[in-house]
């Protein structure tokens, strides 16, 4: 619980520092450009991606599979887009690490990592 109450409070305040940066730096106008073009792109992808998703989910489920796997990229895909939507160039970095197939292999090795973590101390339970 301390480490998302630092998150909350850290990321938005190197967010904005970053945003006050890039303005001095490159104006204000094209840093307003940059934030809007990346919410653009972002939900693009997050559509496009979660769209290929949903189709994967759905074909393995027709041939008797359990999408462990897509289920995982569907959670990295929400995550990320709900990063890109939101304005700042170090949650849109997020963001894209979050959407994009290559760099998501290693977040979802963490997230599995993490959840066996959990269970394995008795955290979470899990119940046939």
């Amino acid at each position: 619980m301390r480490f998302l109450f630092l998150l909350i409070i850290l990321i938005p305040a190197l967010d904005i520092g970053v945003l006050l940066l890039t303005g001095k730096t490159i104006g204000v106008w094209p840093t307003i450009t940059l934030i809007i073009l990346t919410g653009i792109i972002g939900a693009y992808l997050a559509k496009r991606e979660g769209l290929q998703t949903i189709r994967r989910v759905q074909e393995q489920l027709s041939y008797g599979q359990l999408p462990g796997d897509a289920l995982l990229d569907g959670i990295c895909i929400l995550i990320g887009g709900t990063l890109l939507l939101t304005p700042g160039f170090i949650t849109d970095v997020t963001g894209f690490l979050f959407l994009f197939p290559p760099t998501r292999k290693p977040i979802k090795f963490l997230i599995i990592k993490m959840w066996k973590r959990r269970i394995n101390k008795g955290n979470i339970k899990i119940i046939k």
